[in-house]
């Protein structure tokens, strides 16, 4: 008498469990992850478009001969970086805003620029016309 060979079982695809739990997953995600709530459809946003930028009040302004000016008044480096920490106490070294004119030279931006890390400032910010737009 012949013995038959046993047939083999065929192995199901494990792409199918993945898919199953990616899907599910997936749902999951949707139900239960809504960030923000739909806008009311009454609301109409602001335009911006014709706004009018202006220098940020803590910056301080570098005029074309290089002075420094902070809200009208002349400074100094170190006077700038002190208002910067009253801005920001907890700032070991305070970030520093300057709102440079068009035709001060670059070498003296430069200078400035090293007089205040010097006074103690930490980052130098330079605000453009982009900026304010």
């Amino acid at each position: 008498m012949a013995l038959r060979r046993p047939a083999e079982k065929r192995k199901g695809e494990p792409t199918i469990a993945l898919i199953n739990i990616v899907f599910l997953m997936l749902i999951f995600f949707m139900i239960a992850g809504a960030l923000a709530p739909p806008l009311d459809a009454r609301v109409e946003l602001v335009d911006t478009e014709n706004l009018e930028g202006r220098a940020p009040p803590d910056a301080a302004v570098v005029l074309a001969d290089g002075s420094l000016l902070f809200r009208e008044q002349p400074v100094d480096a170190a006077a700038v970086v002190a208002k910067a920490r009253e801005t920001d106490p907890t700032a070991e070294a305070p970030a520093v805003r300057l709102v440079p004119d068009r035709n001060l030279p670059a070498a003296a931006l430069l200078n400035l620029a090293a007089a205040l890390r010097d006074a103690g400032a930490g980052d130098v910010w330079l605000v453009t016309e982009k900026g304010l737009e």
